[in-house]
């Protein structure tokens, strides 16, 4: 891509302890930005951190007034900061991109010209990965049993660096660590969903944020997800469903045992008879938990929508 479009820009930037890296991102982020969009904004999403980094950012905005700040108080997670960025965004293309400097912003113009080919959320492949063998084995497994799973067929589902169009990230809504499933989430969404190689940069500054726990939570997130964009329309289509077939199965059992009996023989305990009435019971739980879920689903996103931070914009 050559020239300059004439959309309005914003980058969502979440950090968590990245101080070092702060102004040389931000120079790096300015000279791309300026070059690729009519205009642009920056918004710096500090995940509760404890190094000074908001200090940093607020030397920055002293300097830029483009430079747009959310703080928490405490660390929610990347999701939360990426949820909260995305609201206050105002592009007409968002970029998504991590604040650690091992993602290329020189690669936004190739991420914008490929949603002007008609897709609606691009998200970067690192097909060199410059991380050790412990985090990209675990990721390729992970992106691997995503794809074959969602549907959605991306080398790299967690990759910080995406571009989206501005009505995908008011639309989609992520909590807990679901923002690994985004372009899942946008594709049952409806959304074009592509990807697009980007380079990748061994870590400057600093240490990785991330564990190896986050691999075996993402295959928990990944059954979530599923749930959220496969099931009906309510959860208790989906969890009533399961129930039925409890039920069903449980009710042929006992009524079986019942002719059984109303023709005149004996009835003994049998692990087959005991086996009917545990599903019975079993379907009566689910379906229980489905009217449960309803009622939680309800609440859910505004117990999920409130983080204590202030924003100086």
């Amino acid at each position: 891509m050559t020239g300059k479009t004439d959309y309005f820009g914003t980058v969502v930037i979440p950090l968590f302890n990245e101080r070092e890296s702060l102004v040389e991102l931000h120079r790096q982020l300015t000279a791309v930005m300026e070059r690729t969009f009519a205009g642009h904004e920056l918004i710096f999403i500090d995940d509760g951190s404890t190094d000074g980094s908001i200090d940093a950012l607020r030397e920055l905005r002293a300097g830029d007034r483009r430079v747009k700040i959310i703080s928490f108080r405490r660390n929610y997670g990347k999701s939360a900061a990426l949820s909260d960025g995305f609201k206050a965004a105002r592009g007409d293309v968002v970029i998504t991109i991590d604040a650690d400097l091992q993602d290329n912003p020189e690669e936004i113009p190739g991420l914008v010209a490929k949603l002007d080919e008609g897709y609606d959320l691009v998200s970067g492949w690192k097909l060199k990965r410059k991380d050790p063998i412990t985090k990209t084995l675990p990721s390729r497994l992970f992106n691997l049993t995503t794809s074959l799973v969602s549907g959605i067929k991306l080398h790299d589902f967690n990759c910080g660096l995406k571009a989206y169009r501005g009505e995908v990230v008011k639309r989609i809504s992520i909590y807990g660590e679901l923002h690994r499933f985004i372009p899942v989430i946008a594709g049952w969404e409806g959304f074009r969903v592509t990807e697009k190689r980007v380079t990748h940069f061994e870590r400057k500054y600093g240490r990785s944020k991330f564990g190896a726990r986050r691999f075996l939570n993402g295959m928990f997130d990944l059954a979530t997800v599923m749930f959220l964009t496969r099931r009906a329309s309510t959860p208790f289509h989906f969890f009533g469903r399961v129930a039925f077939l409890f039920l069903a199965a449980g009710s042929l059992i006992t009524l079986y045992f019942l002719v059984i009996w109303m023709l005149g023989h004996g009835l003994r305990v049998r692990p087959l008879m005991v086996g009917g009435l545990v599903m019975i019971v079993i379907a009566i739980q689910i379906g229980s938990f489905g009217l449960l879920a309803e009622l939680f689903t309800s609440r859910v996103e505004r117990t999920f929508a409130y983080r204590e931070h202030r924003i100086d914009d």
